[in-house]
């Protein structure tokens, strides 16, 4: 049974959002505020994170943070104001899988955890020892290299920590080099064909897939954000 913890300070919200996963076979646990949330994370070790962005103690947004900067890979959708897309921007830089807008319906909610589910588990298969064993699939471009076994990126032999998404969309692009993907066609490919979000979805990971993968470089990073990943005006990117 999966284990979903919801960190929501609206009573009503969260009485609502935990009786539905517990009456379509999850295990849900809740938390009113952003301190004892991210105290469950540890202790309860749950599977999929549902984190409205304003919390009372921590908010939602530095608890996403907090997370992928310890390399906690874990899905997270964020709740989000309806009204409010830079709130949905900046959940998604943050590192956060996806994002539902209030108010929302259940049966959305429902399909949206199911997809980010999917695609998490479709993203850490259990790897035996005989698959590690196996010759392993890399792409190498320049100082970057990929390894779709371990889901493993570094550039100069410096680990990148990548989120699922963010793993998925740089492998896609890299081993397609020259290809020009639109917006709706990597939605397709890396969030699936059921995912109801914005193109500006891939901008924004786009976006943060440069400023990681330039990091390593220091200084001279700021210069080369676009290094790998070129932008075709008009049409989507490409892996150079």
């Amino acid at each position: 049974m999966k284990k979903i913890l919801v960190i929501e300070d609206e009573p009503n919200i969260l009485e609502l959002v935990l009786y539905n996963l517990n009456s379509n076979g999850y295990h849900g646990i809740g938390a009113e505020d952003g301190v004892t949330g991210l105290g469950l994370i540890s202790s309860e070790n749950p599977d999929l994170v549902l984190l409205d962005i304003m919390l009372p103690g921590k908010s939602g947004l530095e608890i996403c943070q907090e997370l992928r900067e310890s390399g906690d890979k874990r899905p997270i959708i964020m709740l989000t104001a309806k009204s409010s897309e830079a709130e949905r921007v900046m959940g998604l830089e943050c590192g956060a899988d996806d994002y539902i807008s209030k108010p929302f319906g259940i049966r959305e909610l429902m399909a949206r955890i199911m997809a980010v589910l999917r695609r998490y588990e479709e993203s850490y298969p259990f790897i035996s020892q005989e698959r590690l064993d196996e010759k392993n699939t890399i792409i190498k471009a320049g100082s970057l290299t990929m390894d779709e076994e371990r889901y493993k990126a570094t550039v100069e032999n410096i680990e990148v920590p990548l989120t699922s998404i963010e793993f998925q969309l740089l492998f896609l692009l890299a081993k397609n080099p020259g290809i020009v993907f639109t917006r709706n066609q990597l939605l397709d490919k890396v969030w699936g064909i059921e995912y109801a979000g914005e193109t500006r979805t891939v901008d924004v990971h786009i976006r943060h897939l440069r400023k990681k993968l330039a990091t390593p470089f220091g200084e001279k990073g700021k210069s080369m954000e676009d290094h790998f990943i070129e932008t075709i005006r008009g049409k989507g990117y490409r892996f150079r």
